[in-house]
């Protein structure tokens, strides 16, 4: 797995490689939650199908679960990319989007659960990830 870690200056940045361009057209053509499943269920490290998973769950507990299992592939990607537990990981990346999502969705979902403490760390490792985050419009 080709990946890009700038090592120059600072802290290294990871740019996670696209996911196959049949797989995110599945996911277009996804037209609800079940059809969505079964793209995860077809690809279970996607992230983006994580990611659709979340945002097309049925109430927070099963989107913070989707959620949930994609932080934790995302994790398991990053470092499969050369991703040493600290370093950039930005938004502004396309690649990296997905993993944000479900980073980003976990902190929401946890929020609305009064999962607190899980909430504060998403939202602070989402800084560490990308200091631009609070800035950042995200699609």
């Amino acid at each position: 797995m080709a990946s890009d870690v700038s090592l120059s200056h600072g802290l290294p940045e990871t740019i996670l490689d696209p996911e196959p361009a049949h797989l995110l057209a599945e996911l277009e053509r996804a037209s609800s939650r079940d059809q969505v499943a079964q793209v995860v269920a077809s690809a279970p490290r996607s992230l983006a199908a994580w990611a659709a998973l979340g945002s097309s769950g049925r109430d927070v507990v099963e989107r913070y679960t989707a959620y949930r299992v994609g932080y934790h592939r995302g994790l398991d990607t990053l470092r499969q990319s050369g991703w040493r537990g600290s370093g950039y990981v930005r938004w502004e990346h396309p690649t990296n989007r997905n993993f944000l999502r479900c980073l980003d969705g976990l902190r929401a979902c946890a929020e609305a659960i009064g999962e607190t403490d899980e909430a504060e760390r998403c939202a602070l490792f989402l800084l560490q990830l990308d200091p631009s985050w609070a800035r950042t419009a995200h699609d």
